[in-house]
């Protein structure tokens, strides 16, 4: 009950922020925030949109399977927020977009357009669904929902209708302020959590600091095994073309970011919270390594699953009501600044990219609704599979969804060519399924299995295939 109460005045909150920052409900207000909104603010509100609820539950168990061999793949997001800030930005404020892929239209065409446009759609909504129904999965085991009748459905329903119900008016200007409230939620939680864990060990800051670092699960860089998925370069080198791609070439994540007064202002927001990924993410693996050694000081077991760490804690009890309530906190901020964002992002790009009705202020408002009620029912289908099989292949699918977009937008950057070919769509369908069938290939025939480098193996293959279409057409 306590959990419920507490998530009802968060709740509460976010819809009071929602009506206070709505301004005029217009579709400029909704889908560009007017540009006006303070980079700041912007930077802030970021880093709790970019770290999902499953980040929330999955990184402070990585520990237990990876170490800390994440932050590598955090140091190259640093190098791939300032690529953002200084190549892509420049040219979606010169070209005063709405929607980031208007650039595929104006530089290689409407095919282009549609089918940047639709990969971005289908990743993105697959991929929020898939968090929204590990949320729910989350909050049952901690709050027992799941055992009232119908509680799951409700929950699967309820959630994304909240985050509609706080952003409908509003949309990209209202979640510059609420993102930015739910991230100082989440961090807050964060650290609360971590204070409790080293007072129930014991430990002072200072003795907390040395014993963490000491730890043999706090090793951080891999150089001398150039197999392993963990290798630092692999690792470092990804982390810059997953922060191109899943920030740069996305709708989602760049909306906020062109809502600045200007481009300046803009590539501070984008540097400023580029650097943040590195403390927030080290204290949340932090966090993992004082679970296992509180675990051991209790004679608990670990669980079979790194994602499943934290919310034994939660679920049992064994830190408190305190923690409960904390980790509920953090972990709903945490979400919900991911599925609003998405849910804006999704209703912006049909509404501009597919139907092309930019000014349409009903349609906006029912595509909004459509979005939320969609992404309710998907994440209570994955609830009755109940299949992790399933999970692994929808997160499988958006990997490979990102993969095009890059090859798309580095065609478009790097080359002069210009015109509608037909073929575009078929090069961005083919280049996926090329590169499952390596990956596959080469973890059979000579035991190596791709890690994020597939995403650059995805978008070498669509660049590759436009340029020999290219060549083709001469």
């Amino acid at each position: 009950m306590t959990v419920w109460m507490t998530v009802a005045v968060y709740l509460a909150v976010l819809a009071v922020f929602g009506r206070l920052t709505a301004g005029r409900g217009t579709n400029d207000s909704f889908f560009r925030g007017e540009r006006k909104s303070p980079w700041v603010m912007v930077a802030f509100g970021m880093v709790g949109a970019s770290v999902s609820g499953v980040t929330f539950v999955s990184v402070p168990g990585m520990v237990m399977r990876l170490d800390m061999t994440y932050l590598q793949t955090c140091l190259g997001f640093i190098v791939g927020y300032f690529v953002v800030a200084f190549v892509l930005l420049p040219v979606y404020y010169r070209m005063n977009l709405t929607t980031i892929y208007s650039y595929l239209r104006t530089r290689l065409g409407e095919r282009s357009y549609k089918t940047g446009a639709a990969f971005f759609l289908l990743s993105k909504l697959m991929g929020t669904v898939v968090k929204l129904y590990l949320f729910c999965m989350v909050v049952q085991s901690v709050t027992g929902a799941g055992r009232l009748p119908g509680g799951g459905i409700a929950l699967y329903m309820l959630f994304p209708l909240l985050v509609w119900l706080y952003s409908r008016r509003g949309g990209i200007k209202t979640l510059v302020w609420t993102d930015s409230l739910q991230t100082l939620c989440m961090v807050a939680a964060l650290c609360l959590i971590i204070y409790k864990v080293t007072d129930e060990l014991g430990f002072g800051l200072a003795e907390t600091v040395r014993t963490v670092a000491a730890d043999s699960h706090s090793r951080v860089f891999v150089f001398d095994d150039w197999a392993s998925p963990q290798n630092f370069w692999k690792q470092f080198v990804s982390g810059i073309f997953i922060v191109v791609v899943m920030t740069g070439l996305d709708q989602d994540m760049m909306q906020k970011n062109l809502t600045c007064r200007s481009l300046r202002s803009a590539q501070k927001d984008m540097c400023t919270y580029g650097f943040a990924f590195v403390p927030l993410n080290l204290l949340f693996m932090g966090l993992g390594v004082l679970l296992m050694m509180l675990a051991a000081q209790r004679g608990m077991p670990l669980p079979a699953r790194g994602d499943e760490l934290l919310p034994m804690f939660a679920a049992t009890g064994v830190l408190g009501p305190t923690v409960v309530v904390m980790f509920s906190l953090g972990l709903v901020a945490a979400s919900f600044s991911t599925v609003d964002s998405a849910m804006t992002s999704v209703t912006t790009s049909f509404c501009v990219d597919i139907c092309e009705r930019p000014a349409d202020e009903r349609l906006r408002r029912r595509v909004h609704l459509l979005v939320a009620l969609l992404m309710g029912v998907l994440a209570w289908v994955f609830g009755l599979l109940n299949s992790t099989s399933v999970i692994d292949a929808v997160y499988t699918l958006v990997a490979y969804t990102y993969g095009p977009l890059l090859g798309l937008f580095a065609f478009g950057l790097l080359t002069k060519r210009k015109g509608n070919d037909p073929c575009v769509p078929y090069i961005c369908v083919a280049a996926p399924l090329l590169c499952l069938l390596l990956d596959k290939g080469c973890a059979s025939l000579f035991d190596y299995h791709f890690g994020y480098e597939l995403l650059l193996l995805n978008g070498l293959l669509t660049f590759l295939g436009l340029c020999v279409r290219r060549e083709a057409l001469k």
